[in-house]
């Protein structure tokens, strides 16, 4: 589980403090593909749409408001080009409560339209967006299911067809409040010590009141000393299992009738620590009295705030001596000399591994937790002991001070003197890729080694 995610965070309501995060990211990472592996030879076809959908009705009797729906699919291994892409839309489960608008890349033939996607990418966006809207007598309270299916051309077999019966978007007709924080602009150009204000803006799009709701700011390491405001509570994290926050969670009395917009007593600001680069603020909204916001896509974001600062990263290696037979401790450290923190607080990947190409004449007989086995190139070896590689993940995160050492045990087959084994730091596959640390003054240090004898 990680502080933070690319999806919502999941608070209680009636202002309680969240003391840990949603977003379950460490179940979603997939290893790296290695250079001395074959590539994969299979694919399969995905179709990407919402799950459900609230369609609210007119205000007062009037005209209920139209939502749009994004759908598209998408296909898994990019070593395949794949083409002509044909999503089937069935929307004969909306009779009666929903009316459907198609866009121009949809051909209607009554209740079930084709759709035209000429190239399909390896990732989720939408290709097909529907706009949809509560048919004219709709109750609330009615359910209605469009459902899909997809082809396309290309993958191992010529021909990639989704799984059928395996993906339906559920529609409601409802009534309620629909608190909407309006977009707001990050910043590219903070630096350590400055105060920023961020402009927050809170409107019901609903069709019933709000009486009352809650607001919930939570503000990473790096920055400080948010705005106090009566209705709010503030606490803070120490790290642990998660990077360290502020975090702040109110509850207003204000009523927020449909087209009512709140702003906060006092402009919202917060301050850019010295340890501050590139941050993130997460603001979300509910409504209170128990009552289900129509549309909670647009209750939630996520403003970035960066700082011009760096973060020194650097490894060192150990020096070991022992006859053969005897087994000795190497130690490899990481250490980040700051000023600046850093953490992947998107994707929750590690900051950096640490990588040891084991020296000739010896073979690890004891590897730490963090630590996996690899040929030298990479590759899948097959025991935790005697590979001669091996990657050390850190957390997600590293402080300003963080300071890591990853003990081996490495026992000494035959003496070689002087060998060696090249320690280094490498970026893991998040959002720095396999690129160098632009935010390191000096990549140097980034490199060290382990010598036997």
């Amino acid at each position: 589980m990680r502080l933070f995610s690319a999806g919502r965070r999941v608070r209680p309501r009636a202002g309680v403090t969240v003391a840990v995060a949603a977003g379950l990211l460490t179940a979603g990472l997939a290893a790296p593909a290695f250079a001395d592996e074959d590539p994969p030879q299979t694919d399969q076809l995905w179709i990407s749409a919402p799950y459900e959908q609230t369609l609210p009705l007119g205000i007062d009797g009037g005209r209920p408001q139209s939502r749009e729906l994004g759908i598209g699919i998408y296909h898994d291994n990019a070593n395949f080009t794949v083409t002509d892409g044909s999503l089937t839309v069935d929307v004969s489960g909306l009779a009666g409560i929903a009316e459907v608008t198609w866009p121009d890349n949809c051909t209607p033939s009554g209740a079930i339209a084709v759709c035209d996607i000429p190239v399909v990418p390896t990732t989720g966006e939408d290709q097909v967006v529907l706009t949809v809207r509560a048919a004219d007598g709709a109750a609330g309270g009615a359910r209605g299911t469009i459902t899909y299916g997809a082809t396309a051309t290309g993958g191992p077999e010529g021909t990639l067809t989704a799984p059928t019966e395996s993906f339906e978007t559920t529609l409601t007709v409802a009534t309620g409040p629909d608190l909407a924080i309006e977009p707001i602009t990050g910043i590219e150009e903070g630096r350590p010590g400055d105060e920023r204000t961020i402009p927050l803006r809170i409107t019901n799009n609903g069709t019933e009141s709000a009486n009352g709701f809650t607001l919930g700011l939570t503000a990473s390491y790096g920055l400080t000393d948010p705005t106090r405001y009566d209705a709010c509570t503030y606490t803070t994290t120490d790290g642990g299992d998660y990077a360290p926050f502020n975090h702040v969670d109110c509850a207003f009395d204000d009523v927020l009738a449909p087209g009512d917009s709140f702003e906060l007593p006092e402009p919202l600001t917060v301050r850019l620590a010295p340890q501050a680069m590139d941050e993130r603020l997460d603001i979300d909204v509910e409504p209170g009295d128990g009552a289900q916001d129509l549309d909670p896509g647009n209750d939630y974001r996520i403003v970035r705030i960066a700082a011009e600062n760096t973060a020194d990263f650097s490894v060192t290696g150990d020096a070991v001596s022992g006859e053969a037979g005897r087994t000795v401790t190497a130690e490899l450290t990481f250490k980040n000399d700051g000023p600046a923190w850093f953490g992947n607080l998107g994707s929750g990947d590690p900051v950096s591994e640490v990588r040891l190409i084991v020296p000739e004449g010896t073979t690890v007989t004891g590897v730490p937790e963090a630590c996996s086995p690899h040929t030298l190139t990479g590759g899948y070896y097959p025991k935790r002991t005697g590979a001669p590689r091996y990657d050390c993940e850190l957390r997600y995160w590293v402080l300003e001070d963080t300071q890591r050492t990853f003990a081996f045990s490495v026992r000494v087959d035959t003496v070689v003197p002087g060998a060696t084994g090249a320690v280094s730091l490498h970026p893991v596959y998040g959002e720095f890729g396999d690129g160098p640390y632009d935010f390191d003054p000096d990549l140097t240090n980034n490199t060290a080694v382990l010598a036997v004898n």
